[in-house]
């Protein structure tokens, strides 16, 4: 699978070009506006689902990894049994990098919770246009060019309605409010640093999440 998060964009009565569908017209500057649309993607690679969960709250760590454990819990228990473990192709972005960052401990807990090892392989700088996930938000800018997105509700609606590898995807909207500026004590991303094996050559580009500690 991948996972990525989309930029923020601002929700309100405004259109690309200043045009919308239909015969209403649209603001063409978005100045005043402050609600924000978050969309976080989860791409299964094999299978082409997408996931999206959609919120307007802040793009951060546990904004991603609430969306990877709504996403796992919506396999069938005999799909979860039958899985070795995850890979997850990851965009390098400061919410979800391989440093010292509060998204390592989440998924180190969520690992603990599925019981899977997880395999974290992520993009080189500059090169997230290659995760499956990134290009998904290009096929639904795409899809809603010309829509006013008033709100999080419309902006729901919409996702629902684009196509991706042929099917529609599943998309959830959240409530949830995110703080954004969560640090991580390095003496708390020592025990984390337990449960994970950075590959030799790429420490921060191929990470190995245990399922059980090996100390």
């Amino acid at each position: 699978m991948s996972i990525d998060g989309k930029a923020p964009g601002l929700m309100g009565a405004v259109s690309r070009g200043g045009r919308t569908r239909g015969d209403h017209q649209a603001c063409d500057h978005d100045v005043g506006l402050h609600e924000k649309d978050i969309p976080c993607g989860i791409v299964e690679e094999d299978r082409g689902h997408l996931h999206l969960t959609c919120g307007s709250s802040s793009k951060t760590s546990d904004c991603i990894v609430d969306a990877l454990e709504a996403w796992w819990a919506a396999w069938d228990e005999a799909e979860q049994v039958a899985l070795a473990r995850l890979q997850s192709n990851m965009d390098n972005g400061p919410e979800s990098r391989g440093k010292r960052t509060p998204f390592l401990p989440r998924m180190v807990a969520f690992g603990e919770a599925i019981g899977k090892p997880m395999q974290l392989l992520y993009d080189p700088l500059s090169h997230s246009t290659y995760n499956p996930s990134a290009r998904c938000w290009g096929m639904l800018e795409l899809h809603w060019n010309g829509t006013k997105v008033v709100d999080v509700e419309t902006m729901v609606e919409w996702a629902k309605t684009m196509t991706w590898k042929g099917m529609h995807p599943i998309v959830e909207l959240s409530r949830k409010v995110y703080q954004k500026g969560v640090a991580l004590r390095k003496q708390a991303m020592q025990a984390v640093e337990a449960r994970l094996a950075r590959h030799p050559e790429l420490p921060q580009w191929a990470i190995l999440i245990h399922s059980v500690s090996t100390s």
